[in-house]
């Protein structure tokens, strides 16, 4: 098994958050010198020039990025008709930003029950959310809101426009069920 193709996978399977030095260490079982020589040989592989990635630190933490001197063409993608439309998922989050703005990606995690990351980082690529602050809770995370482009997008003049919806996140547990009022009364 080659630890380079391992890492690969790993950079991968994380996406936007990344992987400390220490993290690699620990999944691999590496000492840190061992982490760091799999690390420089798999940067080696990426800085040829038939590789589209590259490793990057950003923070602490080592990520998969795209080079620099291909943008050009990743803003074609972006703009190419036939590659903006949205995904259910993304139109999932985008619905979820509009109705609950400014929000954090973990909120949108909550209310979506699944991760955001990439979802959020590709709505942002498209122009139809932006990133707005800080907000002010333990580890200050982005506010995203919508953009111009968005309300273009889906026709809309502004955001009142959108068709009311309330969102119903809040769940009982089994236990505080009253069961006289339940759909199970006989």
């Amino acid at each position: 098994m080659k630890l380079t193709a391992v890492l690969e996978g790993l950079l991968f399977v994380v996406g936007d958050d990344g992987l400390t030095i220490d993290q690699i260490s620990e999944i691999l079982e590496l000492e840190e010198e061992q982490t760091k020589e799999t690390i420089s040989e798999l940067r080696e592989k990426y800085e040829k020039e038939d590789s589209g990635i590259r490793i990057n630190f950003l923070g602490n933490s080592l990520k998969l990025t795209t080079k620099n001197e291909h943008k050009e063409y990743y803003k074609k993608l972006l703009e190419t008709p036939g590659t903006n439309t949205l995904s259910q998922s993304a139109l999932e989050t985008l619905a979820i930003i509009a109705y609950k703005e400014p929000i954090t990606r973990v909120e949108v995690d909550e209310i979506r029950g699944v991760s955001s990351s990439q979802m959020i980082r590709k709505l942002v690529a498209k122009g139809f959310i932006k990133e707005i602050g800080r907000s002010n809770l333990p580890g200050r995370p982005i506010l995203y809101k919508t953009t111009s482009e968005f309300l273009d997008y889906f026709g809309l003049s502004c955001k009142e426009e959108l068709p009311k919806f309330e969102f119903n996140v809040n769940k009982e547990k089994e236990d505080d069920v009253d069961l006289y009022h339940s759909k199970y009364q006989e």
